[in-house]
């Protein structure tokens, strides 16, 4: 009876809803991305905060993009190279799913907590050749007139 138990147990687990998280390397790192628009959910929690965005229908890359200044990460990172390499998506989803850092991070930059009906901005990277879901991680996160770094904790 109990191994019946267990067997039925590891098979409720099994059915849960899976919840994804992906590792730099499943994104195209020499594509970078510009998002813009407001924010329409949010979960600030780990393995990393995340959101969903939905970019503004008149989506266009700022004129000061490339000269943003760039806080210093421990990662090596060109910030400048990504930021003048930096395009818009080509597909026209409605709402991205975006992740940002684990919270430790977050909390290492001094991210304020982004709420439900935040404007932000993100260059960031997604899928190769945009293929699958709408999802994007953050590499510079533009919120509140600052710049955080999403990769490492601040040098």
């Amino acid at each position: 009876m109990q191994r019946r138990l267990l067997l039925a147990g590891a098979g409720l687990i099994a059915l849960r809803p899976a919840f994804a998280h992906h590792g730099w390397s499943s994104f195209d790192q020499k594509r970078p991305i510009y998002l813009e628009g407001r924010a329409v959910r949010v979960a600030w929690r780990n393995p990393h905060a995340e959101l969903d965005l939905e970019p503004h229908a008149d989506l266009a890359l700022p004129a000061d993009l490339a000269s943003r200044v760039l806080p210093a990460q421990t990662a090596p990172i060109d910030g400048p190279a990504l930021l003048k390499a930096a395009v818009l998506p080509t597909r026209r989803d409605r709402r991205w799913e975006v992740e940002l850092a684990p919270l430790t991070r977050i909390n290492a930059w001094k991210v304020p907590e982004i709420k439900v009906g935040d404007s932000l901005a993100l260059v960031g990277f997604t899928f190769t050749g945009e293929q699958g879901d709408a999802v994007v991680r953050v590499e510079y996160l533009f919120f509140g007139g600052r710049s955080y770094g999403m990769r490492s904790s601040p040098a």
